[in-house]
């Protein structure tokens, strides 16, 4: 196995350990966004990294063109599911199960498009919109898991408006995703 395929293992490998840091939170009461933090900055940067790999090394496989979108997918809907039921414990990390939805709901048609490509024998490779959206989710992801903790309104402000860009990339760059292949969905009926 090669080095990219490796750190996208190990990004599917840290979203269980993201999970058991959220459950047992009342052990670092204090802490447990930190940790976490920790472990999805790690996570994103497996992805920069397997992605920079591969390109310098001309390291393309087809488990790498299926699994690292699907690890970033796993990795982000994770940690959004677990904001969300966080702001149960700390409101002002405001992140209402609607943007999860959105978010999810998005990926499901994505993935779903570039099914229906393998089955025509392509593949569809992410847009640059594509990788802004997963940027900027990623960037405001990390803003509330380091800093949201700290109840500090203008802090607060400047995450909720991070995380108000990153649902825009998705939207936007799902209907972009949709119009750039909306012939071979339609094909496909």
């Amino acid at each position: 196995m090669n080095l990219p395929n490796k750190l996208t293992i190990s990004r599917i490998i840290m979203i269980p350990l993201l999970i058991a840091v959220y459950l047992l939170r009342s052990l670092l009461p204090n802490a447990y966004l930190w940790v976490m933090g920790i472990i999805f900055l790690v996570a994103s940067l497996t992805d920069y990294f397997d992605g920079a790999i591969a390109r310098k090394r001309n390291i393309v496989t087809t488990f790498g063109k299926f699994m690292d979108p699907l690890a970033d997918k796993l990795l982000v809907l994770t940690a959004l599911l677990i904001l969300s039921d966080n702001y149960f414990y700390q409101a002002q990390m405001w992140m209402p199960f609607w943007f999860v939805v959105i978010i999810l709901a998005r990926e499901l048609i994505v993935t779903s498009i570039r099914l229906v490509a393998v089955g025509e024998g392509k593949i569809i490779a992410a847009s640059s919109l594509g990788k802004f959206k997963t940027g900027s989710t990623m960037v405001a992801i990390l803003w509330y898991l380091f800093l949201m903790g700290l109840n500090i309104a203008w802090i607060n402000v400047i995450g909720w408006a991070l995380m108000g860009i990153a649902l825009l990339f998705t939207i936007i760059s799902g209907f972009d995703y949709f119009w750039k292949n909306r012939k071979l969905i339609f094909e496909s009926i």
